[in-house]
């Protein structure tokens, strides 16, 4: 599955005392083969069922436990053949366990096989969970309707009765009952269809079935009814087909077809298996809560991660999709081919998909240079994330199937993916994809733990890749290595210590000693083998005039340096001595450790001024964004500090915006637009007349009609500029846009845009559309996330979210990450102690064990900010006036 991009802050996972059980169904009996009938009722959003259950008996038995939600068992018997063995007699529901226990008239004996028929009923809902109902507008203006399905990870259970857990592979036959006129789909090719007198209705349908899948897990079962146009290629030895509804143009998949069919081939060759299924197919899905769901043979999205027009999408968005269709195509193989046994493993899903995504990208865009954008992206939302006292383990402890959805997150994504990275690099790349060969042929359609996976590295590599990487994936956080130099031997000595965000490590919290490759670059080049193992040690270094320690940024720790090592770091970023990795690293670094109290921030920002000769997109992302973090944390203090970092900001950025130009031509590279877009959006938003004008002039005859006016590139800083310097006019313009556009991405950017309003007015009507039924319960989190760009929008949201919370949490009960994730937009932006207090204070006689870790990651998020002020704010208000950045500016 694949996260969605930026807007939502999700995090966390829930770290139960490892030594509890995981709470399972009894295993008296194991599926091996579904035969599974579903007829929905797009009327009223209700659906019949039919399940048929081969299974072995493991042991005698009287009872037989599945996993139910929200369905009505009508009957459940079990069968020899045809021959009724024993029917049921009661049926029992355990609410905590989500499983009906079957109750059986006679014993089955053990060693037999036996199937088990259950009739149910169930509910099409709304919640993008399990077997739903999915809503867009047809060209006639009404509303189009189609039954989906999101199985990952506990939700198989909403759809029929099943062993509703990952290591419970089997066989799946598939048939879906549906009007003659609508498009049927499943994991497979079709096998039949034939016409059939429906007794749900009682007309004619058809019944289509489906060929039997290879054994896979419950959580991949996916079902489509619905009207779907679509586009095929036949550029891979299987057909590959990108669906979506008539509401969308089609064709805006070619994109998405065409890198799919060029991916699959290249997954085949580098994993050294083929893709087993007969088709692949990828269907746009108008309301899904991730951003894409890996499905076996049948890959579901959201419209904007799939679906890319050139004329109204920029560069980002072209980069996203592409990162997108390879991440859930990689999982055909990790995941799908080869799954976890359980949930804590979920990360050998989710980190190798994130990487060989990025892997694929590369090979396929070479031009793109994501490795560079890597060390931005992946590696400081791990680093970011673990930062937090509630961050967990990669292999983080599940006792129960509920709590999986919390982990979801940068830790089993960006970090699982650096931690693998770390390892490709300490191997060699072609010594890691050996491994990674023989870890996929060694257990193809099975389940592994974490441990399989080492064993197959350590049999390609012979080293010891257990002993190593278990100590990363079994312990939260990670280290600061804090360097030292000695000039008399020419060595450097370095200490490792846990780092948090807040400052204020325990004892108890800094035990893990980690195996750290310090990756050294020297002028002589990059030494991969030195690690340090111990607490500290020292190291010879031939020449204290040059070095830098995790070179490229491809191990996972921060590297704190002498104020007087970080300025002659930046003098040989000047020089050419550093990689575009190192430079940005090394500000996220210095960042990171500013916040966390190891630095002064104004030490910071004079290295960030420093970099005004820099010429690397990725590195001015990294320099904004540092920026941005400072201004995030300052948002409530003093107008005139405030004031002073935003003309900071803009004296960074200005002449720079002004040399690029945000004129767009077909010569611009890949990476020049996103520059162009990145440094035009910054000036505006940071007080440039010129650019604020200019975008004032592009977002009127925009509005009037000339799509030409604005640049997609820029489209999203041009909103955002007329809203934060506009007025009600502005406002309205974009809402109107917002309700007549048929464009996803459009669409998305009025929302995003519509809460940088800071009229209390033009904010109240922001707050008001989030419930409104005018958002989809998948875009919420969009208007939201808008407020959170000023002072006022905070804490007018999280007044909202106690006035709404009824209504909120009751729209989103079928869906707790996306409630987790309102939760965080709507607190974690608070920076005072009496903030943090009315955030306790709301939540304390609230059930929050859905989403317990969102919401002590928020927490934590404000404490770090709130003992950064109480250290730096002198600081920062200090450097603002030395620099003259608080006098008014022309």
């Amino acid at each position: 599955m694949c996260r969605l991009a930026g807007d939502i802050e999700h995090t966390g996972g829930v770290s139960p005392d490892p030594t509890q059980v995981r709470e399972l169904l009894p295993t008296n009996v194991i599926p091996r083969h579904y035969d599974v009938t579903l007829e929905p009722n797009l009327e009223k959003f209700t659906f019949d069922g039919r399940v048929v259950i081969d299974f072995d008996v493991q042991e005698e038995t009287k009872s037989i436990s599945l996993h139910t939600l929200e369905i009505d068992i009508l009957s459940a018997q079990v069968k020899d053949g045809d021959k009724v063995v024993t029917s049921s007699s009661t049926i029992t529901y355990d609410e905590s366990m989500q499983a009906s226990k079957i109750e059986l008239k006679d014993v089955i004996p053990k060693g037999g096989k036996t199937t088990l028929e259950v009739k149910f009923k169930g509910q099409l809902n709304d919640q993008m969970a399990g077997f739903y109902r999915s809503t867009y507008k047809k060209a006639d203006g009404t509303e189009g309707i189609l039954a989906t399905t999101q199985m990952e990870a506990n939700d198989c259970r909403r759809a029929f009765p099943c062993f509703d857990e990952p290591m419970h592979k089997a066989k799946f036959t598939v048939t879906l009952i549906a009007d003659k006129h609508l498009t049927c789909l499943s994991n497979m090719d079709v096998a039949s269809e034939v016409e059939i007198m429906s007794e749900m209705s009682g007309s004619f349908k058809k019944a289509v079935k489906f060929n039997p899948t290879p054994p896979m897990s419950t959580y991949l079962v996916a079902c489509i009814i619905g009207e779907l146009n679509y586009i095929e290629t036949a550029n891979f030895r299987v057909p590959v087909r990108v669906y979506a509804p008539p509401s969308a143009d089609i064709e805006h998949g070619r994109f998405s077809l065409e890198l799919a069919a060029r991916t699959l081939e290249y997954y085949e060759k580098i994993f050294g298996a083929d893709f087993p299924l007969p088709k692949m197919d990828m269907v746009a899905i108008p309301d899904f809560a991730a951003g894409a769901m890996e499905n076996w043979g049948l890959i579901t999205y959201r419209v904007v991660d799939l679906l890319y027009d050139e004329k109204t999408s920029g560069a980002a968005m072209k980069e996203r999709v592409a990162e997108v269709v390879q991440h859930e195509l990689a999982h055909q193989w990790f995941g799908n081919l080869v799954t976890m046994d359980w949930w804590e493993g979920l990360w050998l899903n989710e980190g190798f998909a994130t990487l060989m995504s990025w892997l694929s990208c590369d090979y396929f865009y070479p031009e793109w240079k994501v490795w560079e954008n890597y060390v931005t992206d992946n590696l400081q939302s791990a680093l970011g994330l673990d930062s937090l006292r509630s961050s967990h383990p990669i292999e983080v402890p599940v006792k129960r199937a509920s709590e999986v959805d919390q982990i979801f997150d940068a830790i089993s994504y960006s970090k699982g993916s650096c931690v693998l990275r770390m390892i490709s690099t300490y191997l060699g790349e072609e010594t890691f994809l050996d491994g990674v060969r023989r870890y996929i042929k060694k257990h193809a359609y099975g389940n592994t733990q974490t441990p399989d996976l080492w064993a197959a590295l350590e049999e390609a590599s012979g080293k010891p890749v257990r002993e190593i990487m278990s100590i990363w994936t079994k312990n939260v956080g990670y280290p600061v290595v804090q360097v030292t130099e000695n000039e008399k031997d020419n060595s450097i000595h370095v200490k490792q210590n846990r780092f948090l965000r807040t400052g204020d490590v325990k004892p108890e919290e800094d035990r893990v000693i980690y195996p750290v490759f310090l990756g050294l670059r020297t002028k002589d080049g990059i030494d991969e083998t030195i690690t340090l193992s111990e607490r500290e040690g020292n190291f010879k270094v031939n020449d204290l005039n040059f070095f830098k320690l995790n070179a490229n940024h491809t191990s996972i720790y921060r590297t704190s340096y002498s104020a007087s090592r970080l300025e002659k770091l930046g003098q040989s970023a000047k020089q050419g001595l550093l990689s575009v990795e190192d430079r940005a690293g090394m500000i996220a670094d210095a960042g990171a450790l500013a916040a966390s109290g190891y630095q002064k921030t104004s030490g910071v920002l004079n290295l960030l001024k420093g970099f005004n000769t820099e010429q690397s997109f990725v590195v001015w992302s990294e320099i904004i964004a540092r920026v941005a973090t400072v201004q995030n944390a300052w948002i409530f203090e003093d107008k005139s500090v405030r004031d002073g970092l935003e003309a900071f900001v803009k004296e960074l950025v200005s002449d720079r915006a002004h040399q690029l130009g945000w004129d767009f031509t077909d010569k611009d590279g890949h990476i020049e637009q996103q520059f162009k877009a990145m440094i035009f959006g910054a000036a505006g938003m940071a007080g440039d007349k010129k650019i604020i004008n200019a975008a004032k002039s592009m977002f009127a005859k925009y509005m009037d009609g000339d799509k030409s006016a604005i640049h997609p590139n820029i489209r999203g800083s041009v909103f955002s500029m007329a809203l934060k310097y506009g007025g009600k006019e502005e406002y309205e313009k974009t809402l109107n846009f917002y309700r007549t556009s048929t464009n996803g991405d459009e669409r998305n950017t009025a929302l995003r845009c519509l809460g940088r309003a800071r009229d209390p007015a033009l904010m109240q009507q922001t707050l008001d559309l989030i419930l409104s039924g005018e958002v989809k319960s998948q875009d919420l989190y969009l208007p939201a996330s808008g407020l959170r760009s000023h002072a006022e929008g905070i804490e007018a949201l999280f007044t909202w979210l106690k006035e709404k919370w009824p209504e909120l949490s009751k729209r989103l009960s079928g869906n707790m990450v996306i409630l987790g994730s309102m939760v965080t937009i709507c607190t974690s932006s608070f920076a005072k102690q009496e903030q943090l207090n009315e955030v306790e204070a709301f939540f304390k006689d609230i059930d929050t064990k859905a989403y317990s870790q969102p919401l002590a990651q928020s927490k934590d998020s404000i404490r770090s900010k709130i003992a950064w002020l109480e250290r730096d704010r002198d600081d920062v208000a200090g450097w603002v006036n030395v620099n003259g950045y608080s006098k008014p500016q022309l």
